[in-house]
């Protein structure tokens, strides 16, 4: 379960090379620069490292991939025209031939199996190599041919090797490229000041067409209602999920901005400690989960601005699961259960004491405040625990925890999401932190990682989904719409349902 960092510092300009058909500096005054508000600053610009949401989103407007996701999920040529898949253990990629870095240099299976290499081979330290782990060689038999050799079926590969995981590099970029990162997408990288900034310019040379914004600027302001403040004052243009939907809401009353928003992909959810002497029990998740009224807290914590979810998985995507049941409010049924447990309630009306661990997040602390609230109903008395996120995250991912709830960021596009409640990814090896084990689950979850087909990966995890809505160690709670607040001078918003910001590539000043 992804989490997403801060910071470094980047002074260096990519375009420095003036090409006819490469990027020019551009001045910071420039009146066609379109200002974009961001919480934090990206941990690294270099698309072999950076797995935080702010480098990734970056990334992908500075960058390509081999393959890219369509609206369901499912993989379209990007950088690779085509690809073939003759046995389990082999990919072939056909690259396209017009593709040009920012510095003019064309692009060949040189400059990709390059950046492959330099992720699995440890020239550079990052958390994205265990993706490429599968990976035996790579050959390049000749310019526009990349043959991947693996040691063992993976069907998550193509997913790990699509937009927003792998950005091609140039040949020869080192461990100092995050300083002047060169790519091949619709923008090119001018600087970045830490915590201040990262500006953008498009690239007149893309391949994919050029984009209508001359110049992007992500200001980085970690307060949310500094960032209403510059919306409202108008020195800065969008602001993209970046406000609690109370704050979301006032700004509907500016009339120089507008809300667009999608249903959205990433998932809030409930993990369960099931070494918990209460957990453990299959009667007490199913009554948490009844307990919880999800759509009053939808209605009245986040104004609407959520669905309430079945699975992790977004619907639309072409493993998700339809037949999975509803989670309905029903506390009558949960007082049920948990009498059945065995557990009945004292004469102050408790049957049992359990513990949430929450981030100092004000949005965090008032759905633990909620949960408590509607678990109490039952019974069940919730005790809160609040602390700085760091803290708190270090906790969880060692499971010193009873409950705990986080919001699934882009992982959650892929299946192999599932692998994350296998038995063996409990702490310290992985995120299973409620330390759930099944093992008809774990054969699904490895009959899937191995299974190319994507119509018998699909039956694998929809049984998947299935089997852990019976057993409940992560309760799926909603699905978040994604929210763009923007300046009214600017056309063409259209929200990206996983909050990234490829719909730049297609904005235009009015």
């Amino acid at each position: 379960m992804r989490k997403r960092g801060h910071a470094f510092l980047f002074l260096s300009c990519a375009c420095t090379m003036f090409f006819l058909n490469g990027c020019r500096r551009a001045t910071p005054d420039d009146p066609n620069t379109v200002t974009i508000l961001i919480e934090s600053s990206p941990t690294s610009l270099d698309p072999r490292v950076g797995v935080d949401a702010q480098s990734e989103h970056i990334d992908m407007l500075l960058f390509d991939a081999l393959v890219k996701k369509d609206a369901r999920f499912n993989l379209q040529p990007d950088l690779a025209s085509s690809w073939e898949i003759p046995d389990p253990r082999t990919y072939i990629f056909h690259l396209r031939s017009d593709v040009v870095f920012h510095s003019g240099q064309p692009l060949t299976s040189r400059d990709v199996r390059w950046t492959l290499d330099t992720m699995r081979n440890g020239t550079l330290i990052t958390p994205k190599a265990s993706a490429l782990a599968s990976i035996a060689s790579i050959e390049t038999p000749d310019a526009h041919t990349v043959v991947l050799h693996l040691q063992h079926a993976d069907a998550a590969l193509l997913w790990n090797l699509s937009d927003g995981s792998t950005g091609i590099v140039p040949y020869g970029s080192g461990k100092d490229f995050q300083q002047h990162p060169i790519g091949t997408g619709p923008f090119c990288f001018v600087r970045q000041e830490m915590d201040k900034e990262v500006v953008l310019e498009r690239n007149p040379s893309a391949w994919d067409g050029v984009p209508a914004i001359h110049q992007l600027r992500f200001e980085v302001v970690p307060d949310a209602m500094t960032r209403a403040l510059e919306l409202r004052k108008g020195s800065a243009d969008i602001a993209i999920n970046a406000f609690p939907a109370d704050m979301t809401w006032s700004l509907r009353r500016d009339p120089q901005l507008v809300i667009a928003s999608v249903p959205g992909n990433n998932v809030q959810y409930l993990t369960l400690n099931l070494r918990d002497p209460y957990l453990r029990h299959l009667r007490v998740r199913w009554a948490i989960a009844d307990a919880i009224n999800r759509p009053l807290i939808i209605q009245a914590l986040l104004r609407g601005e959520a669905r309430p979810a079945s699975s992790l998985l977004p619907p639309g995507h072409w493993a998700y699961s339809e037949t999975t049941p509803d989670i309905s409010y029903d506390p009558a049924r949960a007082r049920q259960l948990l009498q059945q447990a065995g557990f009945a309630p004292g004469s102050d009306g408790i049957r049992f004491h359990l513990s949430m661990k929450t981030s100092t997040d004000e949005t965090a602390r008032l759905l633990a405040m909620v949960l408590q609230q509607q678990l109490r109903q039952v019974g069940i008395a919730l005790d809160i625990q609040s602390y700085e996120f760091a803290t708190f995250y270090s906790d969880i991912s060692q499971g010193r925890f009873g409950m705990y709830s986080l919001r699934w960021i882009g992982g959650n596009e892929d299946p192999d999401i599932f692998h994350a409640l296998a038995t063996a990814s409990a702490p310290p090896h992985g995120a299973n932190r409620g330390f759930y084990a099944n093992a008809e689950v774990d054969a699904l979850i490895s009959q899937a990682q191995q299974e190319v087909n994507i119509t018998d990966r699909r039956v694998a995890y929809v049984q998947v989904q299935q089997i852990l809505a019976r057993d409940l160690p992560v309760i799926p709670l909603w699905y978040v719409d994604s929210v763009v607040v923007y300046n009214r001078r600017l056309a063409g918003i259209a929200p990206s349902p996983s909050g990234t910001f490829d719909f730049l590539r297609h904005v235009a000043i009015r």
